[in-house]
């Protein structure tokens, strides 16, 4: 992960309102971007790349916090008053636009399909339907 990507998540992460509300975009953010990044022919060398991005997380959010907690933190309930926030997707389009604000439903079904093949657990649950309702929004919007 580049300097500026991590300027600008550390950017993203000031404008929550409060250090709940700030910890839990920057989790968001950083998730997206780290999942975005797995969208490639190339070949992924995961080592390096959770590296960087541990080390990342660990500066900011401090001990006990890994690039695994995030993606953990983004298959759960606890996900939705970031994803359904106006202001959090305003200013994720702003500082992060090398991910498209439409991928966001996609990428976090990517995320719960990981899920699910490392529990066996099927999600379900308040994100599923906003997943679900999402892609269908947008889908609407491209006919």
């Amino acid at each position: 992960m580049d300097a500026a990507t991590q300027d600008k998540l550390l950017v993203l992460m000031r404008e929550g309102r409060s250090r709940a509300e700030s910890t839990d975009w920057f989790r968001v953010g950083l998730g997206l971007v780290y999942l975005a990044g797995l969208m490639t022919k190339d070949e992924i060398d995961f080592k390096t790349v959770d590296r960087e991005f541990n080390r990342f997380v660990y500066h900011t959010l401090g001990k006990g916090h890994t690039i695994t907690s995030v993606l953990q933190f983004m298959s759960g309930e606890k996900v939705m008053p970031t994803v359904e926030s106006s202001r959090f997707l305003d200013a994720f389009s702003r500082h992060c636009p090398g991910v498209p604000i439409v991928s966001v439903p996609y990428l976090l079904e990517l995320n719960l399909g990981v899920a699910k093949n490392i529990s066996g657990i099927e999600p379900e649950g308040p994100l599923v339907e906003w997943i679900a309702r999402t892609k269908a929004y947008n889908e609407g919007l491209s006919d």
